[in-house]
């Protein structure tokens, strides 16, 4: 038996109303409306609203969505917040992504119908409530005006499509199958976790199901028999009408590939490139920050903690909004690009990203085990081995909230499964900013090899603080293949007397499946056998980091 901590819908708040959206196929939709208070003329009269549609309890404690509406509607707007359908008080199944786009327009549609509302809509929210602005984007409807996504990405949540035929894939979440049994296995939030030291992870999910007694529409739809049904039935969000987005991206948070993936996306449609805004925090998925006070690096913050980190978090989106929305100031006044420079109290802005006058700097890894500026003529290997009964661990508990544990990365690099690389020590401060790329060959005497890097901040005193990563899995391993792999962006000062590191595994578990070395399915496991793995060093092919330098010199 799981231990299953159920969740179910908090009591709405005092300061809404509750309201039921009918969508187009007869599903009831729950919403709670905020209306300003009235205290002026102009409070009275119809007004702008701001639409947040999330599946995790509108009137719940984890998003403080009643404390966000508070803020929202104290400057003016009307507020509806919604659970999506099948979720809490929402009628319907609980069906992941391929209702959005349907389900937002109906939202939209039926709140420039309200006796409170002038017509014009905009939508404001993290992760999923992220994805369902995408959602609403792509349903066209002409009354969104701006959304203001967070940490998300039109591809959030997506599995690993299992008929690829492709060589190298990314390497699939362990959260991927997770998810529908936990948030979206019906109404209620199902809160529980697998025995992470069995690995036998689809076996486990049916424990689960048998315990419930019934099955999970989310699940079902994408395991055993995937069946990826279209999130975005009517296209692709950037492919139609375009809407002026402020887009925040945190340089800590996990699902960043998703994100800067759309904005690449978003480059190549000049409709909305026009008017798409970057702003990228020292933030993680939650929205920890690498400069909180040790007091507010807690995961249940109290209400007064709560409210004081409200102006950080919609004071940008306001701002926004006044421009896109109330049609108030000029866009040209708004920066292209607000960043932050980690490592610092610092928001910079610039023109585009990465910023004007960054550089590329290249180092090779050696047979020594540095970080060099020339690269080895020699070509020489290093090896290690895939166990997969002793994986390497993921430094964080949580991955969503990296910041809030802030790990050591340093004993990591001391595996003997784990490769590290040293670059000397720096003798003036460097401030990077920009993408980070790995160039690796590799090879395994498995069918299937998992290649994990990590680029790491080493400060004096020996800890490590993980700045980039990236992953990539290849296929018919034993064939070597030359690698690139992306590490992400980067905004992050290294001061005088750190260094960088360079980790290389094959595994960073339980964060992402790991290989049972057979080439097996990872979420079902079975036999297990170790691997050895192969890293080229030095020549043609030799192992090489590309970073983007703005400020300083690297040694």
């Amino acid at each position: 038996m799981h231990d299953v901590l159920r969740i179910p819908p908090a009591p709405e708040s005092p300061l809404s109303s509750a309201v039921r959206i009918r969508a187009r196929d007869g599903v009831l939709l729950a919403a709670d409306a905020y209306l300003p208070a009235v205290g002026e003329e102009t409070d009275a009269l119809p007004g702008d609203t701001i639409l947040i549609r999330l599946p995790y309890d509108k009137s719940g404690v984890y998003c403080f969505i009643p404390l966000v509406a508070e803020y929202f509607t104290r400057h003016g707007y009307r507020v509806v917040a919604q659970d999506v359908r099948g979720k809490f008080r929402s009628e319907g199944d609980a069906l992941l992504f391929v209702n959005e786009v349907d389900d937002g327009y109906d939202t939209i549609e039926w709140i420039t119908q309200q006796s409170w509302s002038n017509g014009r809509v905009a939508m404001w929210g993290d992760s999923y409530y992220g994805y369902t602005q995408w959602a609403a984007a792509a349903s066209g409807h002409p009354a969104l005006k701006a959304i203001s996504p967070r940490v998300t990405g039109t591809r959030l949540g997506e599995p690993v499509r299992r008929d690829d035929t492709a060589r190298t894939r990314r390497v699939e979440w362990g959260v991927t199958y997770m998810y529908p049994l936990t948030q979206f296995f019906e109404n209620d939030a199902l809160h529980w976790e697998p025995d992470w030291s069995r690995r036998d992870f689809a076996a486990q999910a049916e424990e689960f199901i048998d315990q419930m007694g019934r099955r999970g529409l989310s699940y079902d739809q994408w395991y055993p028999h995937q069946v990826l049904l279209p999130r975005f039935p009517q296209g692709s969000p950037f492919a139609g009408r375009s809407v002026p987005t402020l887009h925040t991206i945190g340089w800590w948070d996990n699902c960043a590939p998703l994100s800067w993936a759309d904005v690449e996306t978003i480059r190549r449609h000049p409709n909305w490139d026009a008017h798409h805004y970057l702003r990228i925090e020292s933030i993680d998925h939650e929205s920890f920050r690498l400069d909180e006070e040790p007091i507010d690096r807690v995961m249940e913050r109290s209400e007064e903690q709560i409210r004081a980190l409200l102006p950080r978090t919609l004071d940008p989106t306001l701002e926004f909004f006044e421009v896109f929305v109330r049609g108030k100031g000029s866009a040209a006044a708004i920066p292209r690009v607000t960043w932050s420079l980690a490592g610092t109290t610092e928001m910079r802005e610039s023109s585009s990203w990465p910023p004007e006058g960054a550089r590329s700097v290249t180092r090779y890894a050696t047979a020594a085990g540095e970080l060099a500026d020339v690269r080895p003529d020699s070509v020489t290997t290093r090896q290690w081995t895939h166990d997969p009964d002793d994986l390497v661990p993921s430094s964080a508990p949580d991955a969503f909230a990296f910041l809030l544990a802030l790990p050591d990365e340093a004993p990591v690099g001391e595996r003997a499964d784990v490769l590290r690389f040293d670059g000397p020590v720096l003798e003036a401060d460097v401030d990077l900013a920009g993408p980070v790329t790995a160039r690796v060959r590799v090879n395994s005497d498995g069918p299937v090899m998992d290649c994990f890097i990590q680029l790491l901040d080493v400060a004096p005193d020996g800890s490590a603080l993980r700045i980039a990563r990236g992953q990539l899995q290849l296929h018919d391993a034993a064939v070597a293949e030359t690698l690139q792999i992306d590490l992400g962006q980067i905004g992050y000062r290294l001061r005088t007397g750190h260094r960088l590191r360079v980790h290389v595994s094959s595994s960073d578990y339980p964060e992402f499946l790991p290989q049972p070395g057979t080439g097996a399915d990872p979420w079902a496991w079975g036999d297990t056998r170790t691997n050895l793995q192969t890293l080229v060093i030095g020549g043609e092919s030799a192992f090489s980091l590309t970073l983007t330098v703005l400020e300083g010199n690297l040694p």
